[in-house]
């Protein structure tokens, strides 16, 4: 049988902007493998090279040199037409800012995924609403952005991730706007979804939200001086939240 690929599988990136003297080189040959699963925490100082590999993961950016696989296909070879669709069926982003259409309801921001990707309205609605009960928001389905907490918007957003079911989720900074309870709360889905068998990779600064992943990984200028397997520190989910067989 044929093994099952990497989610991630990373080989000796490299980033460089500009040229000549004022070269900046934001990646300096980075390589990592993350397998199904797997909960990834990527820490690194400003300049760390840290946003610059988030945006290569999530297929914004591409790499100067080096290979890129996604769940076993090559990044690199696909033209801008493929590379969307490859990024809309297999990467689910959560935002710091949330990114959600301020003037759509809760419902409608988690559908906008399952549009782009053509499936019919019916049955984005159903995966929609499946997806927001997953989080704790059966409640709050069709309220717009403006009528919720900042908590519940990165919910939206966490269920805007997950109603495609990608191979991926892919986090930047998930807490940076969020309150201590909020925080809580967000990490706590991460946690059950981390549990369920979901593959998560995201990018912060903070010890304690890298705490509760598996994996930490720690780039110094453009480079990995450090990736160590830990326990995590899982903490309880938020008592309205479900993750059922849906979720996996």
């Amino acid at each position: 049988m044929t093994p099952e690929p990497a989610v991630l599988d990373v080989r000796a990136l490299t980033k460089v902007y500009g040229q000549g003297d004022t070269a900046v080189h934001a990646l300096r040959g980075v390589s990592l493998r993350v397998e199904r699963g797997d909960y990834v925490a990527i820490m690194g100082a400003s300049g760390s090279g840290k946003s610059t590999l988030m945006n290569i993961l999530g297929c914004l950016d591409v790499p100067s040199g080096g290979r890129y696989l996604l769940d076993g296909t090559d990044v690199g070879v696909l033209d801008e037409r493929r590379l969307s669709i490859l990024r809309n069926r297999k990467i689910g982003f959560i935002f710091q800012s949330f990114n959600l259409i301020p003037r759509m309801s809760a419902l409608a921001n988690v559908e906008l995924p399952l549009a782009y990707g053509g499936v019919k309205p019916a049955e984005r609605r159903t995966r929609a609403r499946a997806a927001l009960r997953q989080v704790g928001l059966g409640d709050r389905m069709d309220h717009e952005p403006n009528e919720l907490s900042g908590g519940q918007q990165q919910r939206v957003a966490v269920a805007r991730a997950l109603v495609t079911a990608p191979a991926l989720l892919l986090a930047d900074e998930p807490t940076g706007n969020l309150d201590t309870r909020s925080t809580a709360d967000v990490l706590g889905i991460l946690d059950q979804l981390s549990l369920s068998g979901r593959t998560i990779v995201l990018i912060t600064h903070e010890d304690e939200v890298a705490a509760r992943a598996k994996r930490v990984i720690r780039l110094v200028d453009g480079e990995i001086i450090e990736d160590r397997r830990q326990a995590p520190v899982v903490g309880p989910p938020p008592a309205a939240v479900s993750l059922p067989e849906a979720a996996r």
